[in-house]
């Protein structure tokens, strides 16, 4: 038999059943067969519990096999599968449940008591709460497909994930798409067209590692695209910078998807840490998420070569990729549409602006359209045309690519002027003693906001006032003295997320109480 694997999971795991599939955190391997075999049993006992097409679970696991499993038995049994963000608390849980729809709650033993507490405030039956591991009140996994077969299961279709966004404002909202109807083996092998964007090649001998939860969008479709192509997919569990070089020369990593705080961290490793590990194999790196300056993007390329390429993108769909090719004719852009994206800035009259023009960028998806589950106003509101916008602001070249400036929200207006936070982030990252930064505006009655900074020192940094002058000293000449921030204050650790996010409300919120402040 040829040792090339077909595209799709269960097509390479039927032709190639002995092909290492996934290595959990821990280093335990799993075979395609075994991984095959676990969520055929799945499949069969989800529809002995009740479920059919259309119906969902919810996930509430660590990175590893344990939720690979939930999603390869979803997506063949025609299921919406929901990985539940771990870090929250019970009721947040019992929230996304519910509102889910889902007729089944899976809970590592790690989180067993917020999944408790879920499953309690989502009223879940004990028969539809099954656990990894010790999980009072749930049925064990092993007795829960225990008894059923691992044979293909029958009437398979196409099932999706099905995501909630972060609820920056209000509560976090689903991101739903209709069922398509197809073969499981067709939709694996048309969603691998992603990775085409980005000249990522399918078959055995590549392995992506997965450095962030898998409950993120991103972080699920890059790895779970690595493996419909055949990809071995790696875990780490938690982000730790050496670790990541070591498991890149473990496993000869070729590709992986990274945030900018993650490319922050690599880069104040010592260097005679770095130059301990051989990551030569590494031939994809992909980033995205949140803005990186340009000073340590060209850093990252100086270290790893002509393999770093930044996209932007959106749980609802689409998406622009900088290929390595791109950086230097156009510096500071994320990318041009993919070839099933098409990309619209639109002015505050409503209309679209020509190429050089600054708006909010819209953007739209050639396939299925989504809604946000339960929320047609919302779903209607970031709409325009068949295009829907994020909030996002930025303006595109006469080549096509696209140049962000900030979200609408956060855009600080100070004497009538306006201010883009993330400009002046970027040059605040570029500063040795900087490791991550936010800048938002605070009230000033003269002004109307000012311009606030909180940084994150470098490791060796003393935080105080000698280090915001040495700061500030910085921006001169390379920002319009209106951007630089008229304080700035030091915070310990960033509360950004594991995605690369960061909810700003945490740090803004505590200079607007008793005032009028949009939220993000």
């Amino acid at each position: 038999m040829s040792d090339t694997a077909p595209l799709g999971f269960w097509r390479t795991a039927r032709a190639h059943p002995d092909r290492l599939a996934c290595v959990d955190p821990d280093g335990t391997e799993h075979t395609a067969g075994a991984l095959l075999a676990r969520a055929n049993r799945l499949v069969h006992a989800l529809r002995a519990l009740g479920l059919r097409t259309g119906d969902g679970i919810c996930g509430l696991t660590p990175n590893g096999s344990d939720g690979l499993t939930l999603y390869l038995a979803a997506l063949q049994a025609g299921l919406y599968f929901t990985p539940v963000n771990w870090h929250l608390t019970g009721p947040e849980i019992g929230y996304i449940t519910a509102d889910s729809g889902a007729r089944a709650l899976f809970v590592h033993e790690r989180f067993a008591e917020a999944g408790l507490h879920g499953a309690d405030a989502a009223r879940l039956p004990k028969e539809a709460r099954i656990g990894f591991g010790g999980v009072l009140g749930f049925v064990p996994f092993d007795t829960f497909t225990g008894g059923h077969p691992d044979r293909m299961p029958e009437d398979r279709t196409a099932g999706q994930t099905m995501h909630y966004t972060s609820g920056t404002t209000g509560r976090p909202k689903g991101v739903r798409r209709a069922l398509s109807g197809l073969d499981p083996d067709d939709a694996a092998e048309l969603g691998t067209a992603l990775f085409g964007f980005f000249g990522i090649e399918p078959g055995p001998g590549n392995a992506h590692l997965v450095t962030a939860p898998t409950y993120h969008t991103a972080v699920t479709q890059f790895s779970t695209t690595a493996l419909h192509m055949g990809h071995t997919v790696v875990y780490m569990d938690g982000w730790d910078a050496e670790e990541f070089l070591r498991l890149v020369e473990r496993h000869r990593v070729t590709g992986t998807h990274m945030v900018p705080t993650h490319f922050k961290r690599l880069l104040h490793l010592p260097e005679e840490v770095r130059s301990r590990y051989d990551t030569s194999s590494m031939r994809w790196l992909v980033h995205g998420a949140a803005p990186c300056p340009e000073e340590v993007r060209a850093a990252m390329f100086a270290w790893w070569g002509e393999c770093i390429y930044e996209y932007y993108a959106a749980t609802e769909g689409g998406g622009t990729v900088q290929r390595p090719e791109d950086r230097h004719a156009h510096p500071g852009s994320v990318g041009r549409p993919w070839p099933i994206t098409e990309l619209r800035i639109v002015g505050d009259d409503g209309r679209t602006l020509p190429p050089g023009g600054t708006g909010t960028v819209y953007m739209r998806m050639l396939g299925p359209d989504f809604e946000y589950k339960g929320d047609r106003r919302k779903t209607d509101e970031a709409r325009l045309d068949g295009f829907f916008t994020l909030g996002d602001i930025g303006r595109l070249d006469e080549d096509g690519h696209l140049y962000l400036s900030d979200r609408t929200s956060e855009v600080i207006i100070s004497g009538g002027a306006n201010i883009y936070p993330a400009e002046i982030e970027k040059e605040l990252l570029t500063h040795p003693e900087v490791m991550d930064a936010a800048v938002f505006g605070v009230p000033d009655d003269d002004w109307g906001e000012q311009v606030k900074a909180v940084v994150e020192p470098a490791p060796g940094s003393e935080p105080g006032p000698e280090l915001a002058e040495r700061i500030r000293a910085r921006l001169l000449g390379r920002l319009a003295r209106m951007k630089h921030p008229r304080t700035i204050d030091f915070i310990a650790q960033m509360p950004r997320e594991p995605n690369g996010k960061l909810p700003k409300r945490r740090l803004r919120d505590p200079y607007w109480e008793g005032r009028e402040k949009n939220a993000d």
